[in-house]
């Protein structure tokens, strides 16, 4: 970053992404640690209508982890750039799938070890080009930042559209399309990344004793948060009991990446200042990471046996095992006769009788 107070929060920033990742992955599997003691216990099981999970402790671990973990992704967004810090949410898939191959014995086949392996060296690449963000150190100039036309056109754009899908599209298309209600998440949570930026500035603020409450923007700010997080929570939760999860999770996870960063490139210039090489290198990681979700989530449930190779590898491997069996019953071309006289004489015998005949 451009000076040492910047460098440091950016590390701040990136710590707090990383802990998060890490919090909200082990959250699922103390959950469903949780849920399968009570199983085995005979209790009434959550997708029965049962609540028995709020007597295990566990679960409540779980509840708490994903509590902190939230938290923890809340205030990185104070201190690092929104396009450094959301694709790193990745990460918490990650975690979660290697921690159920470990505790809860899950298959992790090749697809998903090398998924996990390209999200890795997504993220790390992404954390090397990460973009330099503009001081958006209070909300005088996060105000200031709101005002830009450009943002300005953005946030009708994404509203205009979210409304047509909405009311338009969903009726017609949303039980058989599944990007009608993913985009719909997508775009708001593109602005829902934004106030939550602010609020976290805001509370920055507040901490160092400004007197941050008697500002209308942080207001302003939380009451836009509250009604994007609900628009999302409902119409993800209809893309997820419509469609299946291994098929909206990667779909969701690379539109809301991709618009959240279109809006903190428009909202806080983040692209502007960066050289040709720190946009390659960012645009790189960010598809790596989007391939190791892709084969991590669409993979996860098939085996990978020697029947999935291709046709040519299939008659390639017959063939080596065919040349293999017969280079033990014959010798090698190379100590044959290049005329075998007593074949070929016997060979012309035969055809003759059979031309006779």
């Amino acid at each position: 970053m451009g000076s040492a107070g910047g460098r440091s929060g950016f590390y701040v920033g990136l710590g707090l992404a990383l802990a998060s990742s890490a919090f909200i992955g082990g959250s699922f599997i103390l959950k469903k640690k949780g849920l399968l003691r009570l199983c085995r216990r005979g209790r009434a099981r959550a997708g029965q209508g049962g609540h028995a999970y709020l007597q295990e402790w566990l679960w409540w671990a779980g509840l708490l982890c994903m509590g902190v973990g939230e938290a923890a992704n809340f205030a990185a967004y104070a201190f690092a750039p929104a396009t450094l810090v959301t694709p790193l949410g990745a990460l918490s898939v990650l975690v979660s799938a290697v921690l159920s191959s470990t505790f809860l014995h899950e298959q992790l086949n090749v697809h998903g070890k090398i998924g996990c392996i390209l999200s890795i060296l997504g993220s790390t690449v992404m954390v090397i080009h990460a973009p330099q963000e503009e001081e958006v150190s209070s909300l005088e100039s996060m105000a200031e930042k709101l005002k830009d036309p450009g943002f300005i056109v953005f946030a009708v754009c994404v509203l205009v559209s979210s409304l047509l899908l909405i009311f338009v599209a969903g009726p017609r298309y949303g039980q058989s399309n599944v990007l009608v209600y993913v985009l719909v998440c997508s775009a708001i949570g593109s602005l829902s990344v934004s106030c939550v930026k602010g609020l976290g500035i805001a509370l920055k603020e507040l901490f160092s004793g400004k007197p941050v409450l008697k500002e209308p923007l942080g207001w302003v700010l939380l009451v836009c948060l509250v009604i994007c997080i609900s628009i999302q929570i409902n119409y993800l939760n209809k893309a997820l009991d419509i469609f299946n999860t291994s098929v909206v999770t990667p779909i969701y996870y690379v539109l809301f990446t991709t618009a959240v960063m279109m809006c903190s490139a428009i909202l806080f210039k983040e692209w502007q200042h960066m050289v040709l090489d720190n946009i390659i290198g960012t645009i790189s990681g960010f598809l790596t990471i989007v391939s190791g979700i892709f084969l991590l989530h669409a993979f996860r449930d098939m085996p990978f046996t020697p029947d999935l190779l291709p046709l040519f590898l299939q008659q390639g491997r017959t063939d080596l095992h065919a040349s293999w069996r017969s280079a033990d019953r014959h010798q090698s071309c190379q100590h044959q006769p290049l005329l075998p006289s007593e074949d070929k004489g016997s060979h012309s015998t035969e055809e003759e009788e059979a031309e006779s005949v």
